[in-house]
């Protein structure tokens, strides 16, 4: 017996019913077009989104850009300020240094000058202490100097003179004359004549000695004054010999005191008048016979 194939023909192939589709792949289906629908719309309204964000981030970096554009702009101007404050600065700086050198300078200048005003002051009170006590010595010395012409004065004495003229202060000797030209009332001339037919000059007059008597303390002299020969004949040691001059009848005579009297010899002073600010002129010089033998011997008087 043979075996065959149960193969069905073509019109039981076609008659024969096929099994229906399960509800869960209909449902499954269902479920895929509704998620594709949603994953559609999700992602048109993500895309949506995507393209509104974009759009306002561009226009974000829009702004964003021209904030960046005026922020650089700032910066750059802020940059050239700064520049030119720094080379500012930098001048200041400079000028502060130079500036800060030069008080350097100056206050060791000054630091030198106040040590000099200061070495200058302290020798300057230095000499006034030395000139303060100069002073004061000098004013002992002139106080003791005064006190010795109070004293002097008091030896001093005044004379009637040979014309019967009220003398000056008459000296005895060469330290009474020394204060007599301290005291500065008259001009002082001192003299020593030796016995001689040629007179000598003595101040603003010529004298010549004739004759002494040491023992009697007398001699005799001439005086020639003015072109004028005088005799003074017998005059007495310390008395006050008298003369006027050309001009001097308003003045005080001239005087001639002899304080010693020796052998051919003696030594006095002539005292003249300060009035008129100076001394009477030089007398003009004798001829030595007219001095030793005088023609006519004057008696001396006011002109």
């Amino acid at each position: 017996m043979s075996i065959s194939p149960n193969v069905p023909t073509s019109q039981e192939s076609y008659s024969y019913e096929s099994p229906g589709t399960p509800r869960w792949v209909s449902i499954l289906l269902v479920l895929m077009m509704a998620g594709i629908v949603a994953l559609g719309i999700a992602g048109y309204s993500a895309q949506t989104k995507i393209t509104q964000d974009l759009s306002a981030q561009q226009q974000q970096n829009k702004i964003l850009t021209a904030q960046l554009d005026q922020a650089n702009s700032r910066i750059a101007d802020l940059k050239s300020k700064m520049e030119v404050t720094t080379q500012r600065v930098g001048l200041t700086q400079s000028e502060l240094a130079q500036a800060k050198s030069r008080a350097e300078t100056i206050r060791k200048e000054q630091q030198t000058s106040d040590e000099k005003l200061t070495a200058q002051i302290k020798e300057s009170d230095e000499k006034i202490g030395a000139v303060a006590s100069e002073v004061g010595s000098a004013k002992k010395d002139i106080e003791a100097t005064k006190g010795d012409l109070e004293a002097t004065k008091g030896k001093l004495e005044r004379s009637l003179g040979d014309m019967n003229v009220m003398s000056g202060l008459i000296a005895h000797n060469r330290d009474d004359l020394d204060d007599l030209r301290r005291r500065g009332d008259r001009n002082y001339y001192e003299f020593t004549l030796q016995k001689s037919k040629t007179a000598q000059r003595v101040g603003p007059v010529q004298m010549s000695l004739n004759k002494t008597d040491p023992k009697k303390a007398k001699y005799t002299l001439t005086v020639v004054a003015d072109d004028r020969t005088i005799e003074k004949k017998d005059k007495t040691s310390g008395e006050p010999v008298q003369f006027y001059v050309k001009g001097s009848a308003r003045m005080a005579p001239y005087e001639i005191v002899v304080f010693d009297v020796g052998k051919n010899q003696i030594t006095g002073y002539l005292a003249t008048p300060k009035e008129g600010g100076a001394a009477p002129p030089p007398a003009a010089a004798a001829p030595a016979s007219a001095a030793s033998t005088p023609a006519k011997p004057e008696q001396d008087k006011p002109e």
